[in-house]
């Protein structure tokens, strides 16, 4: 029996039908040459051999009487492969754009809580003779990080599988669930354990909260109670509203390495150059629905607070808020401006990184905390209130060598992750091969064209690094030949002065300078990064005119 944290307990109690709390990836794989098997079987029999590598395969919950506390873990004795690994052909011709909807649709439904929270799509049928792979796992399993050391129990390095040796024979129980009275002792002994290990954290949680809600005056000396510094709410926008439990969904890529290059030549980080991009895709998108906020949009962003080498499936994540500066036109300046407000919310982090309770007493909160997000959404409150942030963009660093599955290699490796009331996109990022690969999870009745919104983020790409490049360009040409200084006239005598002045002479024309083109530039300088081109494993992306649009009524 593991009891769940309630930071994963969490993720369970505020799920709805319009709100389902898993997230998951989108892999399209490149088969064999010459190959003539059912990839579907090999699949299973692949996966089958390795369930024991990960427990969130084996275990499901055992939910707690009258939901007075927070479930448990349990294994699962009778595991049925067939049902959490199913097939599915994608309709002629077998577009990209087929293979998304379908994704969209495989996303929307809640996971069945009586069986191990993960599910396996294997899809076939694409037009490029290519296989696509769709899992979803429940985030009360794993976060982020977790879910990379997931897939990496999976997933090989070659072709050919690497050799697991099967698990150990483990004795049969033959029960279904748990006992009342078992769980109830388990209940009442974790929620001790919690509120004493919550008063053992207390002053160091007290001291944080001091040092961000009471910051040092700088001017005085003395403490005062402020919001931490740069918090504000966010504008309304159409996107921040209720949703439903329909979901739209497009994948675009990007070479990471270009953007590595964006990073560096701005002195910002890759998170950076990303929300950048982000910032002025949405800025384009939004115009469109002639919505342009005075004040600017404002991200949700996930933070890790997970040790280096901590492998737990396990979610150990905090929130920060940056602002995505969209009122600044210049994609540099914008760029800029988010590194700056991305580096409060990380020193406001690093404050409190050490107090943040990844555990904390459960006694009474599942059924508290699940009627308030059920009432939050069928009130439709995130119509009405300001929203704390327009957008969650997250990006998880992913390994950097190809990958197999079942002896196929992976092409593309998109994320799928959680939209959620007053919070109608989500923006998730993953690095794989070289590559960034961009997952955009929307409501369809708040966002149907989601599609453009990834156009528009190659587009806004490609002006930065123009903009970058620019800017590299001016900083490095030679400044233009001042004039030469007048000199000082000679003292003139009375008559002299009685004379009407002579007309002047116009100064001479400064010569002129060669024009330094940002071409030279760059061969002057290699490390000034080239623009941006869409990845390979994307169709040519042709950049559209404006429109106007009108907004959805609803979510």
């Amino acid at each position: 029996m593991n009891h769940l944290s309630g930071m994963d307990a969490s993720f369970l109690h505020l799920e709805t039908p319009e709100m389902p709390m898993h997230v998951g990836s989108l892999m399209v794989l490149d088969l064999p040459e010459g190959y003539v098997g059912d990839f579907y079987e090999n699949v299973k029999t692949h996966v089958g051999k390795r369930l024991h590598l990960a427990k969130v395969f084996q275990r499901k919950l055992a939910l707690m009487p009258f939901e007075l506390a927070n479930p448990v873990w349990v294994d699962d004795e009778d595991l049925d492969i067939d049902h959490h690994i199913r097939h599915l052909i994608v309709p002629r011709p077998g577009t990209r754009e087929q293979l998304e909807r379908l994704v969209s649709r495989l996303h929307s439904p809640l996971l069945d809580r009586s069986r191990p929270l993960w599910e396996m799509v294997v899809i076939e049928g694409l037009a490029t003779g290519q296989v696509a792979v769709y899992t979803k796992v429940h985030h009360a399993a794993i976060d982020g990080q977790a879910g990379v050391a997931l897939a990496a129990a999976l997933l090989d390095l070659s072709a050919e599988p690497r050799v697991v040796k099967p698990p150990r024979p483990r004795r049969q129980l033959n029960r279904y669930q748990l006992g009342v009275a078992e769980l109830a002792t388990a209940a009442l002994g974790n929620t001790v354990r919690q509120y004493v290990k919550l008063v053992q954290t207390l002053p160091t949680t007290l001291r944080a909260a001091r040092s961000v809600l009471l910051p040092v005056d700088e001017a005085t000396g003395k403490r005062r109670l402020a919001l931490p510094k740069g918090w504000k709410l966010a504008p309304r926008t159409p996107i921040n509203v209720a949703i439903t439990n329909q979901r739209s969904f497009a994948t675009r890529a990007l070479p990471l390495a270009t953007l590595k290059q964006l990073a560096k030549a701005s002195n910002t980080s890759l998170n950076d150059v990303v929300m950048a991009i982000c910032a002025g895709a949405l800025r384009r998108y939004l115009a469109e629905y002639d919505c342009k906020p005075d004040k600017p949009l404002v991200a949700g962003v996930p933070v890790s607070l997970r040790e280096q080498g901590n492998q737990d499936m396990t979610n150990q994540v905090s929130f920060i808020m940056v602002s995505l500066a969209t009122h600044i036109k210049d994609p540099l300046e914008r760029l800029r401006a988010i590194h700056a407000s991305a580096n409060t919310g990380k020193r406001v982090t690093g404050q409190v990184k050490g107090a943040i309770p990844m555990d904390f007493p459960s006694f009474g909160a599942p059924w508290l905390m699940s009627g308030l997000a059920s009432l939050y959404g069928r009130s439709r409150l995130a119509d009405k209130i300001p929203p704390v942030a327009n957008v969650v963009i997250s990006n998880v660093p992913g390994p950097q060598a190809p990958l197999y599955l079942a002896g196929a290699k992976i092409a593309t490796y998109s994320p799928v992750s959680i939209p959620a009331h007053g919070m109608a996109l989500n923006i998730t990022v993953q690095s794989y091969n070289g590559t960034i690969e961009i997952g955009l999870t929307a409501c369809r009745r708040a966002m149907p064209d989601v599609g453009d919104l990834g156009d528009y983020m190659i587009d806004a790409a490609h002006e930065l690094a123009k903009s970058i490049a620019a800017a590299a360009a001016t900083a490095e040409a030679p400044p233009a030949a001042a004039p030469p200084a007048p000199k000082e006239a000679p003292a003139k005598t009375a008559k002299a002065a009685s004379k009407p002045a002579a007309a002047k002479k116009a100064p001479a024309a400064p010569a002129k300078t060669r024009r330094t083109t940002p071409v030279r530039a760059q061969r002057a300088r290699p490390a000034t990064p080239k623009t941006p081109t869409a990845s390979p494993a994307l169709a040519a992306t042709t950049k559209k005119p404006a429109r106007r649009r009108t907004a959805a009524t609803g979510a």
